[in-house]
């Protein structure tokens, strides 16, 4: 087994600060010419924002950073494959390439569900790496929601 790239150890980080918080732990960075933009974790709750997930927060946070809107020279790792908002936010702001961590059969919105970046209505399409740090993001998530059952 190799270690996990950087980005994706920082996404990770961020998830378990999202799941000390109580938030559901996913995180998210954003990576320009190597080096990390933005890193965020999901704050819905925290927030009393239900767009608060961490792609969007890091996306928000990136753009702020960099002083525009479009992120076309930009990577977005995130620990859960995205879900429908999120694609869409990923799509307007031009990410390059999307790399993630767990499937998400049931509010991905990737690989499972609308398959969003898939869509011809769907303006752009990423580059996609999936799997990355997948078994530390799903025993991550499936640890916190055991927790609370």
């Amino acid at each position: 087994m190799f270690p996990l790239p950087a980005p994706m150890r920082a996404a990770l980080d961020a998830a378990h600060e999202a799941a000390a918080a109580g938030e559901v732990p996913v995180g998210a960075v954003v990576m320009r010419e190597g080096a990390i933009v933005a890193v965020a974790g999901n704050a819905p709750r925290r927030l009393q924002d239900p767009t608060a997930h961490a792609e969007i927060r890091a996306i928000r946070a990136a753009a702020q950073a960099l002083g525009r809107d479009r992120l076309e020279d930009c990577d977005l790792w995130v620990t859960l494959e995205p879900c429908a908002m999120c694609a869409g936010a990923i799509a307007h702001a031009r990410i390059a390439r999307l790399y993630y961590g767990a499937l998400d059969p049931k509010g991905g919105a990737v690989e499972h569900g609308p398959r969003f970046f898939a869509q011809p209505t769907c303006h752009h399409r990423p580059e996609i790496y999936s799997g990355i740090g997948d078994g530390e993001a799903a025993d991550l998530l499936r640890g916190f929601f055991a927790a609370r059952r």
